[in-house]
């Protein structure tokens, strides 16, 4: 492989050297790293031996080429988006999806796949290596290997539109969130915002030009980018504006140029269309033959269940917020904020309250001291030991229990809406395996990305975080122990690869619940300045709120979870219905406020359109229930009990943290627990348990 240091997507190993990365490199790097792909996959399948070190060793050394660098890109793609690079991104997209369509569909390959596991080998190889090949087999079958000519041509075309596609609604989704900008001249128009909203939408204004834009008499700035949107959402008491930001919010890439509408119709055609290819009836029945739960009917069977407790629930909830804001004319831009105002009548405490008490330096120092006590790992600043794509990334490593470095992460936490999608997500760098190169076989750390979307430090503060922004990055830390804390040495199976994709979320989900854990709280949560620890009334208040709404946010996952499977299994592209038809039938039993007419919601669902969520939604429930039987092994041993968390956490660390995909999820659970998930935590954790 090229080693050449004016060819930095070419070095294909080790840590990317994001400070000589330019956008000008993609388009040749890109596709001379195809050209030497393909001389190599040429080369193994005319050479090829059903064995391990014959088919999967040289295979996997291709994959991982090619993940190493069009990984790279991607990545930048999420956190550096700039016009050059989406140009470059677009070019080379096709040259790589048309390469991996030729890898997944390769005859000699396949076959070659088949006799191993036919074969003498089959018996002596570990069980970690056959969830590889089993895999393998798989997912070239649902990658069209079985197709021949005029089907695998068309196959092969939908891949490249639906990539093609899937890049744009993202990028659609990117540019209109960034083109809204409500610009406030008057104090009456930005009344009730709290101090760290005023100093974001004045540091948004100076950034707008307005160079003397102050906190106290503006101009102020506000954007449909989450840390600017929510909170005005919730506290601004002008109504008017309000709902202008409401409407703008959920209509977001739904007209003009940027109008996703049509890619969402192309979408879910394509998809059907590559299903009645590949055999199947629907594009969900596709998407579930490679994750835990067996069928479409399990997995309503699940959601519905969910659903009967969740919707009467949330149909008191919204009763009683009317009868709070003594009205009847509830409009969905007063949800947000009727609710935060009966949140503080209730419980005495708004969210902007416990802003000073999380600075972002302190509640790393309690996840890691969490990761120590749960897990006996030591996590330590490397900042300085890996080029970085902003100077606001941090890096950091990991030792286990004898002081060995085992991981490595990168942390980008702050919100940068010219460049950065919204959200949060984990995503890896590089995975675990063994590598031999001169006859010396070493094994390669795995490193991950952590990517958060939370204000940044504003006006010589430090970025402090709300509760929610808090328990958003314990969650993104979870997918990053999966992926950091594994112990198998083969890279197909190592971390979260192979990992069926609806168990994927339990080790994030299950982060969450240590946020309401007193002393990893307590180990945390300090006042910035003065350092004062939490007072205990605001952690009793935090735990009387967990569930304060609890029914109208679990029935919001679950419109979109049923929303998604619906879309991606009953309904017909080009039928009768649209899909925002489909969306208002589906909203009947899961929303207790239908959404307005204009409410174009799908054009911005990029976790079914733009990411790997497609029929996959119900996946956040699904490991849900998962991540809280999960947790409540602890809470069975003893919370206070420090010996016996390290004791279950150890078990979790040497389980569900270690086995990656080398092991089926129900498998790993049940080494875990000692028996099959119940639903009965879950709906206890969400103080749902007593209404069913």
């Amino acid at each position: 492989m090229t080693t050449n240091t004016d060819k930095p997507l070419l070095i294909g190993k080790g840590l990317p050297p994001f400070d000589r990365i330019k956008p000008e490199q993609v388009v040749p790097d890109i596709n001379q790293l195809k050209g030497e792909l393909e001389a190599k996959l040429g080369d193994l399948e005319a050479n090829v031996t059903p064995s391990w070190s014959g088919l999967v060793e040289p295979l996997t050394h291709i994959e991982e080429s090619l993940s190493w660098s069009w990984g790279i890109v991607g990545h930048l793609m999420g956190v550096k988006n700039s016009p050059e690079l989406r140009q470059a991104y677009e070019e080379t997209q096709p040259q790589v999806v048309q390469f991996v369509n030729k890898l997944n569909q390769s005859k000699p390959i396949y076959q070659a796949f088949k006799a191993l596991k036919a074969g003498s080998e089959w018996e002596t190889i570990q069980p970690a290596q056959k969830r590889i090949v089993e895999s393998a087999i798989r997912d070239a079958e649902l990658a069209g290997v079985g197709l021949e000519g005029e089907k695998r041509e068309r196959f092969n075309q939908i891949q490249l539109e639906l990539a093609e596609l899937s890049t744009k609604f993202s990028n659609n989704v990117l540019d209109a969130t960034k083109a809204f900008k409500l610009k406030l001249t008057k104090k009456e128009e930005v009344d009730g915002l709290p101090p760290s909203s005023l100093s974001l939408a004045a540091q948004t204004a100076r950034a707008e030009g307005e160079e003397n834009a102050t906190p106290e008499n503006g101009p102020w700035v506000i954007t449909l980018d989450y840390p600017s949107y929510i909170p005005f959402m919730k506290y601004a008491t002008n109504r008017e504006l309000r709902e202008k930001l409401y409407k703008a919010f959920i209509s977001r890439a739904s007209n003009g140029d940027l109008d996703n509408n049509p890619q969402i119709d192309r979408i879910l055609k394509l998809r059907q269309e590559k299903a009645e290819l590949l055999g199947y009836s629907s594009f969900a029945r596709v998407s579930l033959a490679q994750k835990m739960a067996p069928d479409v009917a399990a997995v309503e069977k699940l959601l519905e269940e969910l659903r009967s407790v969740s919707y009467d629930a949330a149909v008191k909830e919204l009763e009683e917020l009317k009868t709070f804001a003594k009205t009847d004319d509830l409009k969905h831009w007063d949800v947000a904020f009727w609710s935060e105002k009966q949140k503080e009548a209730k419980f005495a405490f708004n969210s902007e309250e416990l802003r000073p008490y999380f600075p972002l330096p302190q509640v790393l120092e309690g996840l890691f001291g969490l990761a120590k006590r749960a897990f006996d790992v030591t996590i330590t600043s490397a900042d300085g030991q890996a080029p970085v794509w902003h100077e606001d990334v941090r890096y950091f490593q990991i030792a286990d229990e004898n002081g060995e470095i085992i991981a490595h992460f990168y942390l980008d936490p702050y919100s940068r809406p010219a460049e950065k999608r919204g959200g949060a997500w984990m995503d890896e760098c590089l995975n675990r395996g063994k590598i031999s190169e001169n006859g010396k076989v070493t094994t390669r750390l795995p490193v991950a990305y952590l990517i958060c979307n939370q204000m940044p430090p504003v006006d010589g503060k430090p970025s402090l975080m709300t509760f929610e922004e808090v328990e958003t990055l314990f969650h993104e830390f979870g997918h990053g122990l999966q992926q950091m804390l594994t112990k198998v040495d083969y890279p197909g199976a190592a971390g979260i690869h192979n990992v069926e994709w609806d168990a994927v979320e339990l080790p994030s989900q299950f982060m969450e619940n240590w946020c309401y854990d007193r002393p990893t709280l307590f180990g945390m949560a300090k006042q910035y300045e003065t350092g004062e620890p939490l007072p205990e009334h605001y952690y009793q208040k935090l735990l009387a709120a967990r569930n304060y709404m609890s029914g109208s946010a679990m029935l919001r996952q679950l419109h979109f979870g049923l929303l998604d499977i619906e879309l991606h299994h009953r309904y017909q592209p080009g039928g009768e219905e649209t899909p925002a038809q489909v969306r208002d039938r589906i909203a009947k039993t899961t929303t207790v406020m239908p959404p307005l007419p204009e409410d174009s919601f799908l054009c911005a669902f990029g976790h079914i359109f733009a990411g790997g969520y497609a029929a996959g939604y119900y996946s956040y429930k699904w490991a849900e229930v998962l991540s809280a039987d999960a947790f409540a092994a602890f809470e069975e041993a003893g919370l206070e009990n420090e010996e016996a968390i390290a004791s279950v956490g150890k078990r979790f660390r040497d389980t569900v943290l270690a086995l990656g995909g080398s092991v089926h999820p129900m498998e790993v659970f049940k080494a875990f627990r000692g028996r099959e998930p119940k639903t009965e935590p879950l709906l206890r954790h969400s103080g749902l348990l007593a209404t069913v």
